[in-house]
Parts: C-alpha cells; sequence; structure tokens
C-alpha cells in the first residue's frame, strides 16, 4: 500500500493551519481496520430490505423506537410517512441506514447521528444535524436558525434558506445551504467548511477560529476577525465536485464565489495589550 503522505490537498487549502499542543488529534484509517467504521453494537442492514413506519398517531419517541426495531431485523431502508413537523425525529442513529421522511420535521431533529443517510422532503426547525459526526442529511426545503450547530463531520445541506447562527460552533464536516443564511453564521466555527450559495447575514464568521466558508451571494457584513481571502484553483474544483453531488446550483459560477477564513487575530487575545484588544474588536 502506497505510504500515506501528510501532505495533501486538505493542507494545501489552509484546513490545517491551526497548531495544536500536547497529543495529536490527528488519525489515519486503515483497511485492515474495516471492522472500525462502525460500532460493535451497530446492526447489520440491507440497503434492499425497505420498511415503512406511519407516524400519523405515534410520538416522536415512539416513531424513533420502531426505527431501531426495523434496524433490529436488517432493514436498511426506512420511510416515515406524515412526520407532521414532530420534534426530535431520526435522532442518535449510530448506523449505516437509508432514512427518508416524507414531509417536515421540527426541532432538533437529525441530531447527534453518526451513519446514516436522511433524506427530508420537507423543511425543518431549529437546530437540525446537531452536532452530527458522519453521514450526509438532505432537506428539499428551509431550515431553522442553528442549522448543524456543532456539527463535526458529514454533510447537511438545505436546498432552500436558512436561519441566523448557521453552524455554530461547527467542527468539522461540511454545511451546504442552497438559499440565503441570516445573522452570524459560522460564529466561533473551529473546523470544516460551509458553502452558502445565496446572501448571508450580518456578521458572518464572527469570532472563528479556523475553518472556510464559501458565499455566492452578498455578503451583509463580516464578523470580528473574519477575512476575505483570494479563492484559488482547487478551491473552485472542490466546490464544484461537492455541490454537482448534491445537485445545488450557484448562480455566477463556482469561480466567482468569496472565501472567508479566520484572521487569525484572536488566537493569541488574551496576551494582547488593551490598546491592541481594542483594535481587533
Amino acid at each position: 500500500m502506497e505510504k500515506l503522505s501528510t501532505q495533501n490537498k486538505s493542507h494545501e487549502m489552509g484546513l490545517h493551519s491551526e497548531k495544536l499542543s500536547g497529543r495529536t488529534q490527528q488519525r489515519f484509517f486503515s483497511a485492515e481496520e474495516s471492522e472500525n467504521f462502525v460500532y460493535p453494537f451497530s446492526f447489520e442492514v440491507d440497503y434492499d430490505k425497505s420498511g415503512t413506519i406511519d407516524a400519523e398517531n405515534l410520538s416522536s419517541k415512539e416513531v424513533n423506537i420502531e426505527i431501531r426495531k426495523l434496524m433490529e431485523k436488517g432493514v436498511g431502508d426506512i420511510t416515515i410517512k406524515n412526520p407532521k413537523s414532530r420534534h426530535g425525529l431520526g435522532v442518535g442513529i449510530l448506523n449505516r441506514l437509508k432514512l427518508t421522511f416524507e414531509g417536515s420535521l421540527g426541532y432538533f431533529g437529525c441530531g447527534l447521528i453518526d451513519g446514516p443517510n436522511i433524506h427530508i422532503k420537507g423543511r425543518v426547525g431549529w437546530s437540525c444535524g446537531e452536532n452530527m459526526m458522519a453521514g450526509s442529511v438532505l432537506i428539499e426545503k428551509n431550515a431553522g436558525s442553528t442549522f448543524g450547530a456543532a456539527i463535526r463531520g458529514g454533510d447537511l445541506i438545505c436546498r432552500g434558506d436558512v436561519g441566523a447562527r448557521t453552524g455554530i460552533d461547527q467542527k468539522g464536516g461540511t454545511i451546504i445551504v442552497g438559499g440565503r443564511t441570516g445573522a452570524f453564521s459560522g460564529f466561533m466555527m473551529q473546523r470544516g467548511r460551509m458553502i452558502i450559495c445565496g446572501d448571508a447575514g450580518i456578521n458572518l464568521g464572527d469570532s472563528m477560529y479556523d475553518g472556510t466558508i464559501y458565499v455566492g451571494g452578498n455578503i451583509e457584513s463580516l464578523g470580528v476577525d473574519a477575512v476575505e481571502e483570494p479563492m484559488s484553483e482547487l478551491d473552485a474544483s472542490w466546490l464544484k465536485s461537492k455541490l454537482d453531488l448534491y445537485g445545488i446550483p450557484t448562480k455566477n459560477g463556482v469561480e466567482n464565489m468569496k472565501k472567508i477564513v479566520s484572521g487569525k487575530q484572536l488566537w493569541n487575545y488574551d496576551n494582547l495589550e488593551p490598546s491592541e484588544k481594542k483594535l481587533v474588536l
């Protein structure tokens, strides 16, 4: 097997500029560790085996229990009918699974997941995909505030508009918004990438520590320590492949998007003099 280089495209895109102290957080996987890609308690499911749950007269807890029961039986393709904007549906799924909601969800939908591919054919409320670890969540319509809060991995996609504080405290993964996003999106972002195909509200990327935000429309204002950086060919190539994967269009082409990164003036904020702190803020 070819030796994995420590310098790769992610380094070229500025995703490893943070200097970590103490034990490294970097972890590489090998083919020999394939049994460790899933949780030891996860269920063996077959994507060709499908099942349906009618949530018409079920509570959120009962719907989530029924999902688990079907996974225990090896069902890998589950459809939820009549979700009727219930809160907390599809949460805590630590399993490979194809899950479809034929309708809208309330707040905290599909949070704390690690592995499933979820398709929501309506809209979602606050904090969809919160603390998501891996997999994908695709929303056909709009989403509420704190979309993808503290997301750590996977792809979280909304074809429509989203509310304020999208990707607050984002720690990894990719957030894609086909329309507009509200104020303070990318607030305290730590890692990962965010793609906004439409306009962005005030204070974009406020106090972001690391990571990258791409915006295809107008930016009302940048937040503290967020700065624009020139787009590279590598950026454009990655954006095109990622957006094409989910069929998300851009008005002016990916090469004309704005790239927002951290100015890194807050990295050593505690060591600055009072007069310097005023300049940063």
